[in-house]
């Protein structure tokens, strides 16, 4: 299991265990799709401008890789047409740009609680491609303040905030006995 420390809240980002993810790659991929897809539209709805900040970066596709999973995302940033797409692998062409990481990392990314500067530095990140395109999707993620936890549970409606609590708790929980197996030691959330 890999474990790297950050600079940011010093909270250990675990890779998913590997039974975990083994036994995510047998499911299909369709309803993985559909409810990255409702959570890439809440995450709009409560923050419409973030890609206005894309600049000319707007409407490039972003290959995300969480290496401790059994499948990619291709972001589509159009703010005409938003688009996340759920695959296998990434495609070998048509991406400006592929970021690679652990989930935890690419989701504290997303929420403003890792740094991404200190994940790519410790090689807990990878980047290639259009850098300045992602330094540019960085920066309008930065900027919007998203809490994708609170955004996806928003999907809930009056049982928003109960699923959100239960949400960290279980997450909190689950990173507290993974780093216990891990042998780290370290407290923090595992996404």
């Amino acid at each position: 299991m890999a474990v790297t420390g950050t600079t940011r809240d010093q909270a250990a980002i675990l890779a998913v265990p590997r039974p975990i993810s083994a036994a995510i790659g047998v499911l299909p991929l369709a309803p993985l799709g559909s409810a990255l897809g409702l959570v890439l539209g809440a995450v709009l709805r409560r923050h419409r401008r973030i890609f206005d900040r894309l600049g000319t970066h707007a409407g490039k596709r972003f290959g995300l890789r969480p290496t401790d999973l059994p499948f990619a995302l291709v972001l589509h940033a159009d703010p005409a047409r938003p688009h996340i797409a759920v695959s296998r692998h990434l495609p070998a062409h048509g991406l400006h740009a592929r970021i690679a990481g652990p989930l935890a990392g690419l989701a504290g990314l997303v929420d403003g609680r890792l740094d991404g500067d200190a994940l790519f530095f410790s090689r807990a990140l990878s980047v290639e491609g259009d850098i300045e395109a992602v330094i540019a999707l960085r920066n309008a993620i930065d900027d919007a303040g998203i809490d994708l936890l609170g955004d996806a549970a928003s999907l809930l409606g009056p049982f928003a905030g109960p699923a959100e609590r239960f949400a960290r708790t279980a997450l909190d929980l689950a990173g507290g006995f993974l780093q216990t197996r891990s042998g780290t030691g370290r407290s923090g959330r595992w996404n």
